[in-house]
């Protein structure tokens, strides 16, 4: 019999790392997408010594229109067929929205949003077919307000959480499933990269480790959940826009992200 075959994009460290560290140990065959060509293999070597499984490196930068395509292009070529699909991949931009670089934003929104919506896209009509299937978006509680001083992140994160929850509607009754996955702050190179470390969030607020948010984002997944938040916190943070003034969420917001000495 053939093995579930999972790509993740975004693999070679942090959450999609951890998260192919438990597809691999559920014995799945693994398909990792990330732009360290090195890192990634040495993570394949690592799995696929330890499990037993097969693991295909595929060394793409989402922020390059094309790869979606060319992945999924790749994949039929060789006779690969997605059992489940693993959005990872993503980063952010910090400073005012007219202090950011353009080429950067405009890879932010494409790793993001389009990456992640074209890979939906491209994988899900043959999950449909076999009438079974299922997908990880990695969104954020990032996702359930404004965020000045990050404003572009925050609002990708939003499109992914709508977009997960529409499409989890739509995939009622096909036996594919979609779920997002909504982690706060965690220990992963995001901070350092989106410039983001040095904020006020990031000294007042505990930083969870990636390990226990790819399991709990990995367990909702498997269980065909709609929206993971792991972190009695996380909820909570949630839940603040319905429950405080939106202009008062937006400052909180801020007033977390500005840096600090």
């Amino acid at each position: 019999m053939e093995r579930t075959v999972v790509l993740i994009t975004g693999a070679s460290s942090g959450i999609g790392a951890e998260l192919a560290k438990l597809s691999a140990a559920d014995g799945y065959d693994l398909v990792l997408v990330a732009r360290s060509g090195p890192e990634l293999q040495a993570l394949a070597d690592s799995l696929t010594q330890r499990h037993g499984i097969a693991a295909r490196v595929l060394p793409r930068d989402l922020a390059e229109a094309r790869a979606p395509q060319a992945i999924f292009d790749e994949l039929q070529r060789a006779g690969v067929a997605i059992e489940i699909l693993i959005n990872n991949a993503g980063f952010g931009v910090y400073g005012p929205l007219w202090s950011n670089d353009g080429e950067r934003l405009h890879g932010l929104l494409q790793v993001n949003i389009v990456a992640l919506t074209q890979l939906c896209r491209l994988f899900l009509p043959q999950m449909v077919e076999r009438g079974h299937g299922k997908v990880l978006n990695i969104a954020s509680t990032a996702a359930f307000q404004p965020g000045p001083l990050m404003a572009a992140y925050y609002a990708s994160k939003a499109y992914v959480l709508s977009l997960s929850e529409a499409v989890a509607n739509e995939l009622r009754g096909t036996g594919v499933t979609m779920t997002a996955l909504c982690p706060g702050l965690t220990r992963t190179r995001f901070g350092e990269r989106a410039g983001l470390d040095l904020s006020r969030l990031f000294k007042l607020v505990p930083v969870a480790d990636p390990r226990s948010v790819a399991c709990a984002g990995y367990r909702g997944m498997m269980q065909g959940k709609t929206i993971v938040i792991p972190g009695l916190l996380n909820r909570l943070v949630a839940l603040s826009p319905r429950l405080i003034p939106r202009p008062a969420v937006t400052a909180i917001a801020r007033a977390l992200q500005e840096r600090v000495a």
